[in-house]
């Protein structure tokens, strides 16, 4: 690796969208640390593994709890800070900016968004409970005036084929919510990992806001069904969840349970993903890496018909 690249730092890289944050950190050529917690006997076996994975391929590890002192350190080892944490651990981050404030070396903080642009949508009172809290951190960053990119990733588009189609359980009904007819955005994961390390070093993302919207990936979910379709030959069965359902399920589950639920209809109902335009000042991946090879969702179906499904352990977040 090149001496003078940047030095990534991922904060949770073992996790389900980290883990291709750090790879791809690995394959465009920079030195790149995670940060996990200690392995010890209760370590599930899949971490386990990545982690040797990791080794194998260069990233450094280093152990340590969310405390102040040892994530200072480790911050002082890198240039660019990349936060991948999952829901439950998203106000975890207001630790992490503190030691980023302390530390006084980082180029440029990535903080776990990932998702729809928050500052932008008003989805149902549980999932706007959920962006209040990334929202909080953004204005922190910004408050703190860190060098900082922040990600509208959309959604992952393994995570949402496995999710919406079964591909690997041959279900014939299909959930369909809404009338799916409203347009998403679904974003191979490799390209949101890549897109993101690009991001992270570019001049043009410094203090700004990137949206992941390639033209290829827009596509409902009446489309995303018809084209499975035509490539498994199969036909399935459509069974819709009206909209009002799903605002009342919202206000029934209890919490963390109205959380997804209310996610759905943000992106699949509201379309809350595609329904603001984006203006002159706004960056959008594709348009920003024009020359990227990124994986349409007509590629992504192709991967589901020949790669074998992941393993029972697996898990989505």
């Amino acid at each position: 690796m090149e001496a003078n690249k940047s030095r990534i730092l991922v904060f949770g890289g073992t996790g389900y969208i980290g883990k291709y944050m750090v790879k791809a950190s690995i394959s465009l050529g920079y030195p790149t640390l995670v940060y996990t917690r200690p392995i010890n006997s209760q370590t599930p076996t899949s971490k386990i593994q990545l982690c040797k994975e990791f080794s194998s391929i260069g990233v450094t590890l280093v152990e340590g709890e969310l405390e102040h002192n040892q994530i200072v350190a480790v911050i002082k080892q890198a240039d660019i800070v990349i936060c991948t944490f999952a829901y439950p651990q998203v106000m975890e981050q207001l630790k992490i900016i503190e030691a980023v404030k302390v530390a006084g070396n980082i180029k440029r903080f990535l903080p776990s968004d990932f998702g729809v642009e928050e500052d932008r949508v008003k989805p149902l009172p549980p999932f706007q409970g959920f962006l209040d809290k990334k929202r909080k951190i953004r204005r922190e960053i910004e408050a703190s005036g860190i060098p900082y990119t922040f990600v509208s990733a959309n959604c992952f588009g393994a995570y949402f084929v496995n999710f919406l189609l079964h591909p690997y359980e041959n279900k014939k009904d299909i959930m369909v919510y809404g009338t799916g007819e409203t347009k998403a955005v679904l974003n191979y994961e490799e390209d949101v990992a890549m897109y993101t390390i690009k991001v992270a070093n570019d001049p043009r993302a410094h203090n700004r806001i990137v949206v992941y919207r390639p033209l290829k990936n827009f596509i409902t979910q009446n489309e995303l069904i018809s084209l499975w379709e035509l490539k498994n030959g199969q036909i399935l069965n459509k069974v819709f969840a009206p909209e009002e359902d799903i605002v009342k399920l919202s206000q029934i589950l209890p919490p963390p349970h109205n959380i997804p639920v209310s996610i759905l209809h943000s992106v699949f109902v509201q379309g809350d993903l595609v329904n603001f335009e984006l203006e002159e000042d706004d960056l959008e991946a594709s348009q920003l890496y024009p020359n990227y090879n990124y994986m349409s969702i007509d590629q992504l179906l192709d991967k589901f018909l020949v790669d074998p499904p992941p393993p029972a352990s697996a898990s989505f977040e």
